[in-house]
């Protein structure tokens, strides 16, 4: 099957884009609004964009009291959501009025960061604290200039994670369970069986082929 995204075939019910470019990191992200009222939101584009310096963006849609808030306040948090919290979550998600707070909606409690105002959500294995660098409007939609999406990218200022999942000093991420995105309603986890490793493989010196390095990887990003 081959089609263009705006002539969608009646044999797929639904559009399947968002099955298609998975798993993807669930950004559950927590703002202050000009008020000092939380919110709380999980997005699915989400993902870190550089490690030097470290930046996370996001995509909002237009009207999202998450994307207000942090235009008007230049901070937010990135918590992650794993297994134990995934009703909560979803909760989260609902499209509430402005002004209520998802972390009471949720039954969540709210953590406090060290770097920025906004809080983290407690309970989660880690949390990120971002400062705004800058939001890009995207294109909308043809007829629909309502409907344009706003890339959020963020300075990563703040990291937490929870001691209980760092292990000779490395982070236990199939432990923590943290969850993914799929298409349509559903969602994953990663989990400790899910988990595999595989080194970089390493060029030869005149750039012509290249070899595995077999053993433990050596901490060296390639």
């Amino acid at each position: 099957m081959h089609y263009e995204p705006r002539l969608r075939p009646a044999a797929l019910r639904h559009d399947p884009f968002k099955a298609l470019l998975v798993p993807r990191p669930v950004g559950w992200v927590a703002t202050l609004d000009a008020q000092g009222r939380p919110n709380l939101a999980p997005y699915s584009f989400f993902n870190a964009v550089s490690d030097r310096p470290p930046m996370v963006m996001f995509s909002s849609g237009a009207g999202k009291d998450s994307l207000r808030n942090i235009e008007a306040t230049g901070e937010f948090t990135c918590s992650i959501a794993n297994w134990d919290l995934r009703e909560a979550m979803n909760m989260s998600s609902a499209a509430v009025a402005p002004g209520v707070d998802e972390f009471a909606l949720a039954g969540l409690k709210a953590a406090p960061s060290r770097h920025v105002k906004p809080p983290r959500v407690e309970g989660a294995p880690a949390a990120i604290e971002c400062r705004l660098w800058k939001t890009l409007p995207l294109p909308a939609p043809e007829g629909h200039p309502e409907a344009g999406n706003t890339v959020v990218f963020g300075e990563v200022v703040g990291v937490y994670i929870d001691d209980a999942f760092i292990h000779d000093g490395i982070v236990d991420t199939g432990a923590m369970r943290p969850l993914a995105r799929l298409g349509y309603m559903d969602y994953s986890v990663v989990t400790p069986e899910s988990v595999f490793t595989m080194n970089r493989p390493v060029a030869t010196v005149d750039g012509q082929s290249a070899t595995l390095v077999p053993g433990p990887w050596d901490g060296v990003y390639r």
